[in-house]
């Protein structure tokens, strides 16, 4: 059981690292025009040597942006207190109580990632300037969908592990 913990333990912190770089690393889309800098943008700032914030034009362009940057952070929080609660409800409730509503908040944490690189996808074209648009999926990108697939094992895990002694 010790080793399940151990390992469960470990996947979970991988799982809030990729959240935490994935929402900080600035590449979520990379453009690399013939000549010039490589410029990265992610969800606030466009950068090549200069960092410039991101600037919307439409207001539903702006809420769409909210959204990805929101549901990102959220699933962040949501992933760093369901670590905490695991580890809190580790010591403190009986066989069968533990870690339902670690996985309850971990798989919030799941539909969070997965809202935020949804929306993203759907509205990519929209957050960028025309010089831009003509770019491609960045690294921090991807790490938001590796990371989606992470947090909704883990949460699935807790659910498993509340019945083993």
């Amino acid at each position: 059981m010790l080793i399940i913990l151990a390992f469960i333990i470990l996947f979970h912190l991988a799982a809030a690292i990729l959240l935490f770089v994935s929402t900080i690393h600035n590449a979520w889309w990379v453009v690399s025009p013939a000549g010039y800098d490589v410029i990265y943008a992610d969800l606030w700032y466009s950068c090549n040597a200069t960092c410039y914030p991101i600037e919307n034009s439409h207001t539903a362009d702006a809420a769409y942006l909210q959204t990805v940057q929101a549901t990102m952070i959220l699933a962040t929080i949501l992933c760093c207190v369901s670590f905490f609660v695991f580890i809190l409800q580790l010591f403190r409730l009986n066989q069968g109580e533990r870690f339902v509503f670690t996985s309850f908040i971990q798989l919030l944490a799941s539909l969070c990632v997965m809202i935020a690189a949804s929306v993203y996808t759907a509205q990519k074209q929209s957050f960028h300037v025309a010089s831009l648009q003509q770019g491609s999926y960045g690294s921090s990108y991807i790490l938001a969908w590796i990371s989606f697939p992470m947090t909704l094992l883990s949460g699935v895990m807790y659910l498993v592990l509340r019945k083993r002694k």
